[in-house]
């Protein structure tokens, strides 16, 4: 996606949809995003992305747009460089300091709703997890294949742990 949000090293986020100030998605997305970097040696406060939060009509035509699948999802991230590593289960290339914006993050109120009341849990641990996951995402962290699955999941749970939060993937969530 194009850098549509920002490009300084700063946590923007965009409200599409009012019912997310309930949540108050913006102390969200920064617990999250300093939560991650933080576990993962890097300085917040040097790095920015951007997340939107939007309705399911709103993540299905950017999922149909970007992914090729007209249907809502709960989060979908655009990260502005490619940190993958080389080998699957290796952690992600660092990102370059000179390019301090690590990309974008879209969240869906609905899709994230459900899902919290289907897992028995708290929408705010749910949208956490799903934050965590899309940082992840914009510092070359993927579950495509199973040993980089692996990986992306030990460290979500890690991160999420130190938030107080509950490991997912038991809860059938992850």
């Amino acid at each position: 996606m194009d850098d549509l949000w920002g490009d300084e090293a700063e946590l923007d986020v965009v409200i599409e949809d009012p019912r997310w100030d309930g949540m108050d998605l913006p102390a969200l997305a920064q617990r999250a995003f300093a939560a991650t970097l933080d576990h993962l040696g890097l300085n917040a406060d040097d790095w920015g992305a951007s997340v939107m939060g939007c309705d399911d009509a709103q993540i299905a035509e950017l999922n149909a747009e970007f992914r090729g699948k007209p249907t809502p999802t709960n989060v979908l991230s655009w990260p502005s460089d490619d940190r993958a590593a080389d080998n699957a289960g290796a952690r992600p290339v660092p990102p370059d300091p000179q390019d301090a914006h690590l990309g974008d993050i879209a969240i869906a109120f609905d899709t994230c709703q459900r899902e919290a009341a289907a897992g028995g849990i708290s929408p705010a641990d749910h949208v956490m997890h799903l934050l965590v996951h899309g940082v992840l995402h914009l510092l070359g962290y993927d579950h495509i294949d199973d040993a980089d699955a692996e990986l992306m999941e030990e460290t979500e749970i890690q991160i999420l742990a130190n938030l107080g939060i509950a490991d997912p993937y038991k809860t059938g969530l992850g």
